[in-house]
């Protein structure tokens, strides 16, 4: 295959549909169930737990680099999907939602870095590019559920499950059918992977300072994208449970796809490092403003919710592919999918105490974010004089 990026970056967008597809149905969770802000939170916090685990077991087994990526893929998304329906068919409370929620956060954990890994095995040498739209589907696909919701406003909230489910099943097919590609082959004479072997990717200095900095974004990318309606509603832009309101979520969450495009053609100018350092300081920039922007008008506070959703993810990708270079290639899927797990679990912290205290905080939460990009460019400073073509390989 000539080509493979599209259709991978395609399938990438249908898998992770699954992601947040019960948060496009938070009102009516809340409505229906009796729950609140901080069982929505518990819910996303579920996916990311499965996640966690299921990155892990990949890492230290080195399953991810044992066996075809292209199965792993279509296997977990097949799995997700039907975790993801039986959500919506069979749930009534969080006794049986959590569960399975954590079976989706589980199965992602194979689509999500195997997908990446599936880029670097066909485009070795434009991985930062390839990368940024590879994550670029993943927010789209993290966005899409609000987009779908609506689409179809006044459906049932099963239906929009319903359609994130048939696109990770069609996900599944476009990568069985495209494969891996011919890099990333383990060398000859390369030693057997042993458990635990991937840990040894952190004794290079130059994934270390990348995944410094990606843990750093971490605390703040998915606490915002969680967060985005509440802010919404905060910024007194839209009501709850308005279409407005998942408007506005779609477009806030899904322009960050224009940053990871944008940040990646970028890239190749100027370097990853640099694509995600001026990503982490605009983040931070937008952390800081939103709780003193009450006063703005309408158009002004659109303006800076969409600048932050731009900047938010940018730089996502930039860390995997400074990681991927930095790792001998027979690690490259174990060492991704480590530095997800290890990223995700910081996550679950700030999803936690965000969804837990804005009630409190009001749009005060946005400095509860505030501490990941700062510290994230200083975990990447080391790699900020890395310019383009040693970034992006």
């Amino acid at each position: 295959m000539s080509n493979p990026v599209p259709a991978i970056v395609i399938a990438q967008l249908f898998g992770t549909s699954l992601w947040f597809s019960a948060n496009s149905a938070a009102d009516d969770l809340v409505r229906a169930w009796g729950i609140g802000a901080a069982d929505i939170g518990t819910l996303t916090n579920a996916v990311q737990a499965g996640f966690i685990l299921g990155t892990l077991i990949f890492a230290l087994s080195g399953l991810a680099d044992r066996f075809p990526a292209s199965r792993i893929f279509a296997l977990c998304a097949v799995l997700g999907a039907l975790c993801n329906g039986a959500f919506a068919a069979f749930a009534s409370g969080m006794a049986v939602g959590v569960p399975l929620r954590f079976a989706v956060g589980l199965c992602l954990a194979g689509v999500y870095p195997l997908g990446m890994k599936l880029v670097v095995g066909w485009v070795p040498h434009r991985a930062g590019a390839a990368l940024a739209l590879l994550v670029g589907m993943l927010t789209l696909g993290t966005a899409l559920p609000h987009g779908v919701r609506l689409a179809g406003a006044g459906a049932p909230w099963q239906a929009t499950m319903g359609v994130s489910s048939t696109l990770a099943l069609l996900g599944a097919a476009m990568i069985f059918r495209i494969g891996d590609g011919p890099h990333l082959k383990r060398r000859h004479g390369a030693p057997a992977l042993r458990l635990g072997q991937v840990l040894k990717a952190f004794s290079v200095p130059a994934f270390r300072a990348s995944a410094l900095g990606y843990f750093g974004h971490m605390w703040e990318l998915y606490a915002l994208w969680t967060l985005v309606p509440t802010l919404v509603v905060l910024s007194g832009l839209a009501a709850p449970a308005s279409p407005l309101l998942s408007g506005l979520s779609f477009a806030v969450i899904g322009i960050g796809a224009l940053g990871c495009i944008a940040g990646g053609w970028w890239s190749q100018r100027i370097g990853s490092a640099r694509v995600a350092a001026t990503a982490l300081s605009l983040s931070a920039l937008c952390c800081a403003v939103y709780p003193l922007s009450g006063g703005w008008g309408t158009s002004a506070k659109v303006a800076l919710l969409l600048l932050w959703g731009l900047a938010v993810v940018a730089d996502s990708p930039h860390f995997s592919a400074l990681s991927a270079r930095a790792c001998a290639p027979e690690i490259v899927g174990s060492a991704l999918a480590l530095q997800n797990s290890l990223g995700f679990a910081i996550t679950m912290v700030s999803i936690h105490l965000g969804t837990a205290w804005v009630g409190d905080w009001g749009s005060r939460i946005a400095w509860l974010l505030l501490p990941g990009p700062l510290l994230g460019l200083l975990g990447l400073l080391p790699l900020w004089r890395v310019r383009a073509g040693g970034a992006s390989p």
